[in-house]
């Protein structure tokens, strides 16, 4: 089976990495998605990933505390989560870069852009912590920013439901999914894909964007491979 895609950018939440704890790392639900992300790289894809932090770190409910503060605190969450899934991959015999938009020498390299391309032209998998590096940025935007920076075909968007609804699905069970979505009808209809200065951003880049339900993580392999699978926004 072949893949659809010779580059990815893959975007994880946080909370995806807990599992059905409510906050931390559940080692084998981190270890099931990352045979999945394993299973991408040796098909030949060339596979970035930028991962939240919300299994540790939800900036905006600190009631009180400085916003730049708190999305500082968040990025740090991420780069525990990014180094977890290094670890995780690496044990499964893959060749992974971390990458941080904040320096931190010691436990990871800094963020440049060639070095990263590099990286995955030579088959390695890198993962970017610390979003964007600049507060008021979600990881969201992280993930657009850096799947354009690194000429990505498409940024997967992994989420807990089956891809892009007229309406939420957990709340209304006669919710229809899209398979396929232009970005003019998320905006017109006013559907929720990611924060609007991510969408902007791929949307004026042609960036396609994939949403699909991560709770099989094999479903990334069959994304990959072209199936249809959770709902694609192009232009």
């Amino acid at each position: 089976m072949g893949a659809a895609y010779k580059r990815i950018l893959l975007k994880l939440s946080g909370e995806v990495l807990a599992g059905g704890k409510a906050s931390g790392i559940d080692n084998d639900t981190v270890v099931t998605i990352c045979k999945a992300v394993k299973e991408v790289a040796d098909l030949g894809v060339e596979v970035a990933i930028v991962v939240g932090g919300g299994n540790f770190w939800r900036g905006r409910s600190s009631d009180g505390m400085d916003r730049a503060r708190a999305d500082h605190i968040g990025m740090l969450a991420t780069a525990m989560n990014a180094l977890a899934l290094c670890d995780a991959l690496e044990q499964l015999g893959a060749d992974v870069r971390v990458q941080t938009a904040i320096e931190m020498r010691q436990i990871a390299e800094p963020y440049i852009r060639n070095r990263a391309i590099r990286h995955l032209e030579k088959g390695r998998i890198v993962i970017f912590g610390c979003g964007t590096g600049s507060p008021f940025f979600s990881t969201d935007t992280a993930a657009a920013l850096r799947s354009v920076e690194m000429n990505a075909d498409a940024l997967l968007k992994a989420t807990n439901v089956d891809g892009v609804f007229d309406m939420d699905p957990n709340k209304y069970p006669d919710a229809v999914k899209y398979d396929s979505v232009t970005f003019r009808e998320v905006i017109n209809r006013d559907l929720k894909v990611m924060d609007s200065t991510a969408f902007s951003l791929c949307k004026d880049n042609d960036m396609t964007i994939i949403v699909f339900n991560l709770d099989d993580p094999h479903n990334l392999v069959d994304v990959v491979c072209g199936k249809n699978i959770g709902t694609a926004v192009t232009n």
